[in-house]
């Protein structure tokens, strides 16, 4: 699985010996970090001591290792993963205002730089810090959809995308989130006995998420509200469903007995 926050430094391997020699005569004998006495490093320093605080969840420290690669070396190559870093560092705090700054460092990335090989990491995370905001089935349902219209985004533009199975996955959690909430507002109509309201929503979920992982209780619940409406030609086919197409669900013995109280009438 691809994991946040994979900013790599595209460092040459003699520099990384150059950065660190400096690093140690230099740092001999200091209390902190010292920047190495060569300017054609300190991009490459600033970018390593971002990373170590990253790893460490010093979100601010890190963001301002990363900010002043990208604000004071213009010229340097590891500006664009500097600016995906500083997305990470936001995305990784997860607070409600550091995910809306994530997304908009993402946003401008994919800006400043539209032909970077990690365009596709950018759009993905701006997914992700919207995932990150989703909230139970009860309750409000925006970020949920949110999640599922970047995704889609990313889809589209990057079909090939090594993180595409990664991103599906994250897609159908998030749609199953959706799904679920219509399904509760479903089962909340069918345990007032307003049928007409809970057979639109599981209908609703038929139609627009055939892959919803609680099918069968949809097609269950769908059915009895069928059948406690009288309307038994659609309700048959549907316990017919569940009986043939889910034999472990907590539903099948259930939808195996109207199933026969219905066709014996």
């Amino acid at each position: 699985m691809i994991k946040h926050f994979p900013s790599v430094l595209r460092i040459p391997c003699a520099s990384v010996c150059i950065l660190f020699l400096l690093l140690g005569l230099v740092a001999c004998g200091a209390k902190g970090p010292v920047r190495p006495t060569d300017p054609a490093l300190a991009d490459q320093y600033l970018m390593m001591q971002g990373r170590e605080a990253l790893g460490k969840k010093r979100w601010i420290e890190a963001r301002e290792y990363f900010r002043e690669v990208v604000e004071n070396y213009p010229g340097s190559p590891l500006r664009p993963d500097a600016k995906l870093a500083i997305g990470d560092a936001y995305l990784g705090e997860g607070t409600t205002e550091s995910l809306v700054l994530a997304a908009n460092e993402y946003r401008e990335f994919l800006t400043f730089y539209p032909n970077n090989v990690r365009t596709d990491y950018a759009q993905y995370s701006i997914a992700m810090t919207f995932f990150k905001q989703m909230r139970a089935p009860a309750r409000d349902q925006t970020p949920t959809r949110e999640t599922l219209a970047e995704l889609d985004t990313f889809f589209q533009r990057y079909p090939t995308s090594p993180m595409a199975a990664e991103a599906k996955a994250k897609w159908r959690i998030a749609r199953d989130r959706l799904s679920a909430a219509s399904y509760e507002v479903g089962v909340s109509y069918y345990k007032r006995k307003w049928y007409p309201g809970a057979i639109d929503r599981f209908r609703e979920i038929v139609r627009e998420d055939p892959g919803f992982s609680r099918l069968d209780a949809v097609y269950y619940h769908l059915a009895e509200s069928f059948a406690r409406t009288d309307i038994k030609g659609e309700a048959v086919p549907l316990f017919d469903r569940v009986v043939k197409d889910y034999p472990t669900s907590e539903y099948h013995e259930k939808a195996q007995k109207r199933l026969q109280e219905l066709t014996v009438q």
